[in-house]
């Protein structure tokens, strides 16, 4: 079997991530052609050079095009990635800082910056996706674009064949396999929640790789290597201890949220500091000579993307050697009874040639099941503001938003936000 996939939004630095996954990575995801998809004519010739030596580097024969034409780009494609940014990093450098002018946090995936990201992705990404469909309906759409759970949710919800990735669990399994000493095929993660919203209530080291039995190890991971776990996480570590989980680092924006603040506000955006380590990426990858992924790419973010999205890809095209369980965003259905079935949560799911089936959850505790009942009414809300428009759906969902809940503050942030969107935003 020889595979096509096509990357829209090709001409991303973080691209050659995922070409050297894929390179490294071909026995289970046997690409012949890959396509990558971008408006940015220049910085898609730039990232296809690199790509094409990259695989010639490691002894991969697939072919490498390039394409400013999405149509004619997916028409035969097995899976496609979505992986762009509206507005660029001047668009989430302006979602990382108007917030703070309210006291707010500023982050490009939750908040009010997370809001004004899905409110100029989702139109743009159900565009592609139709676009996918009529070309070529059997093909997996599958989402790294920020904000994951709204857009997914939004593809599902319009009848797409989408999942969402995102790179926290598969992080937190190679954490903690380092941290134990074994291979990361063993370690299972009980992950639950809303993307960018989870925490880790256990995780099973495997008596083997694919196993059904194991033994819980999280008790004896916070008591060996807690300080390094909530280093890693800038949370407290007498609150890691006490609750017994691990929460992602995006929990910090609600468990600390003040402080947040007053850090953002000192330190500058995350934006600029991409965009600058996205320049010094630009003038690297224009060597002819390079024919790896440079060192600076690991500062980009995004780690261990690339294996995640081979596994993912792999399983869903029946490449990967049958089902394998893996934690994606996908439909709710049920597993979480306290949520609407289309809502869209982030757990382990069996994936295989048939699809995505989340796996059942034991009852969600009270301090975690109001966040995520809460932070998915909002979702709802966000969805609703990108596909209906209006002021006065934005600023309804960002009074639901647990990180505004303010009238005062809701208003002053719409504001900001419109103002700051109009040319993203059809009807604003």
């Amino acid at each position: 079997m020889s595979l096509k996939l096509a990357i829209i939004g090709g001409g991303s630095t973080y691209t050659p991530e995922l070409v050297d996954g894929f390179a490294r990575l071909r026995d289970s995801l046997p690409i012949g052609e890959l396509v990558l998809v971008d408006p940015a004519a220049d910085r898609l010739e730039l990232i296809g050079g690199l790509a094409r030596r990259i695989f010639a580097k490691q002894g991969h024969g697939a072919t490498v095009t390039t394409s400013t034409d999405l149509d004619a780009a997916v028409a035969d494609v097995d899976a496609v990635l979505l992986q762009l940014r509206v507005g660029g990093q001047a668009a989430r450098n302006q979602d990382e800082t108007w917030p703070l002018e309210c006291g707010c946090v500023g982050q490009e995936t939750t908040g009010a910056g997370g809001l004004a990201k899905a409110l100029r992705t989702v139109p743009v990404v159900l565009d592609i996706a139709e676009r996918v469909r009529r070309a070529n309906p059997q093909a997996w759409i599958v989402d790294f674009t920020n904000p994951v759970g709204i857009v997914t949710r939004a593809l599902q919800t319009a009848g797409h064949k989408a999942v969402g990735l995102c790179n926290v669990a598969i992080g937190f399994q190679r954490k903690f396999a380092a941290h134990l000493g074994v291979a990361p095929e063993l370690v299972r993660l009980d992950h639950v929640g809303l993307n960018h919203l989870t925490w880790e209530r256990g995780v099973t080291l495997l008596d083997a790789p694919g196993a059904a039995t194991g033994r819980e190890v999280l008790p004896e991971l916070l008591a060996g290597f807690g300080k390094e776990i909530a280093e890693d996480l800038h949370l407290p570590l007498p609150v890691i201890q006490q609750l017994g989980v691990v929460p992602s680092y995006y929990l910090r924006y609600f468990y600390q949220h003040d402080a947040v603040v007053a850090e953002l506000r000192e330190q500058g955006s995350r934006a600029a500091q991409v965009a600058a380590i996205e320049q010094e990426l630009l003038t690297l990858y224009a060597d002819p000579t390079l024919d790896t992924k440079p060192e600076l790419l690991g500062k980009r973010g995004g780690a261990f993307y690339s294996e995640a999205a081979v596994q993912l890809i792999a399983a869903l095209l029946g490449t990967g050697g049958g089902s394998d369980v893996q934690v994606v965003n996908t439909r709710n259905d049920g597993v979480l009874p306290f949520l609407p079935d289309d809502a869209v949560i982030e757990v382990p799911a069996v994936v295989d040639a048939a699809g995505v089936r989340p796996l059942p959850q034991r009852p969600v505790e009270p301090l975690y099941a109001g966040l995520i009942a809460n932070v998915t009414g909002y979702e709802q809300l966000a969805l609703e503001a990108a596909l209906k428009g209006g002021r006065d759906r934005v600023f309804t969902a960002l009074l639901a938003h647990p990180l505004v809940g303010q009238i005062e503050l809701a208003d002053q942030l719409t504001d900001r936000l419109l103002a700051h969107n109009r040319s993203h935003l059809a009807w604003a």
